[in-house]
Protein backbone atom coordinates (compact mmCIF):
# COMPACT_ATOMS: atom_id res chain seq x y z
CA UNK A 1 0.00 0.00 0.00
CA UNK A 2 1.23 3.37 -0.81
CA UNK A 3 1.20 6.09 1.89
CA UNK A 4 -1.17 8.98 0.88
CA UNK A 5 1.57 11.96 0.68
CA UNK A 6 0.36 15.00 2.74
CA UNK A 7 2.43 18.84 4.09
CA UNK A 8 5.67 19.01 2.45
CA UNK A 9 5.79 16.07 1.24
CA UNK A 10 2.68 16.63 -1.18
CA UNK A 11 3.89 19.93 -1.79
CA UNK A 12 6.76 18.42 -3.43
CA UNK A 13 5.43 16.52 -5.51
CA UNK A 14 3.09 18.90 -6.77
CA UNK A 15 6.44 20.95 -7.66
CA UNK A 16 7.40 18.11 -10.04
CA UNK A 17 4.44 16.74 -11.23
CA UNK A 18 1.65 18.82 -11.55
CA UNK A 19 2.25 22.67 -11.23
CA UNK A 20 5.89 25.44 -11.13
CA UNK A 21 3.98 26.95 -8.29
CA UNK A 22 1.83 26.18 -5.09
CA UNK A 23 -0.12 28.24 -2.97
CA UNK A 24 1.29 26.92 0.97
CA UNK A 25 1.91 27.82 4.62
CA UNK A 26 4.63 28.03 5.20
CA UNK A 27 7.51 27.93 8.07
CA UNK A 28 11.16 27.01 9.68
CA UNK A 29 9.51 24.83 12.30
CA UNK A 30 7.04 22.28 11.26
CA UNK A 31 4.22 21.28 9.04
CA UNK A 32 2.05 21.51 11.73
CA UNK A 33 3.03 25.01 12.93
CA UNK A 34 2.87 26.10 9.07
CA UNK A 35 -1.15 25.67 9.67
CA UNK A 36 -1.58 26.66 12.78
CA UNK A 37 0.23 30.27 11.78
CA UNK A 38 -2.37 31.06 9.24
CA UNK A 39 -5.43 29.75 11.56
CA UNK A 40 -4.37 32.13 13.85
CA UNK A 41 -4.86 34.92 11.26
CA UNK A 42 -0.33 35.40 10.01
CA UNK A 43 -1.69 35.71 6.59
CA UNK A 44 1.62 36.72 5.92
CA UNK A 45 2.75 33.10 5.53
CA UNK A 46 0.61 31.89 3.11
CA UNK A 47 2.87 32.44 -0.17
CA UNK A 48 3.05 30.98 -3.46
CA UNK A 49 6.12 28.65 -3.93
CA UNK A 50 8.04 28.37 -6.83
CA UNK A 51 10.50 25.42 -6.29
CA UNK A 52 12.19 22.99 -3.97
CA UNK A 53 16.44 23.33 -4.09
CA UNK A 54 18.63 22.13 -1.98
CA UNK A 55 16.14 20.93 0.72
CA UNK A 56 14.10 23.93 1.10
CA UNK A 57 11.01 25.59 -0.81
CA UNK A 58 11.83 28.75 -2.55
CA UNK A 59 8.68 31.51 -2.91
CA UNK A 60 8.31 33.43 -5.59
CA UNK A 61 10.10 36.60 -3.63
CA UNK A 62 13.40 34.52 -2.90
CA UNK A 63 12.62 33.62 0.42
CA UNK A 64 13.94 29.91 1.63
CA UNK A 65 11.28 27.63 4.14
CA UNK A 66 11.82 24.02 5.35
CA UNK A 67 8.41 23.44 5.58
CA UNK A 68 5.47 24.51 2.95
CA UNK A 69 2.06 22.83 3.50
CA UNK A 70 0.12 23.31 0.18
CA UNK A 71 -3.22 24.85 0.71
CA UNK A 72 -6.48 26.06 -1.34
CA UNK A 73 -6.84 29.51 -1.83
CA UNK A 74 -11.07 29.69 -2.21
CA UNK A 75 -13.41 33.00 -2.74
CA UNK A 76 -16.24 32.76 0.19
CA UNK A 77 -19.50 32.40 -1.18
CA UNK A 78 -22.70 34.33 1.12
CA UNK A 79 -23.17 30.78 2.33
CA UNK A 80 -20.28 29.81 3.90
CA UNK A 81 -20.56 33.06 5.77
CA UNK A 82 -24.44 32.50 6.78
CA UNK A 83 -26.03 35.54 4.02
Amino acid sequence: MIAELQGSELTKAILENVSNYVWCAVSNVSDDYAIATIDNGYYELLVPIVAFNNDQFVCDKGELWEHAVSVKRVALTQDDVGL
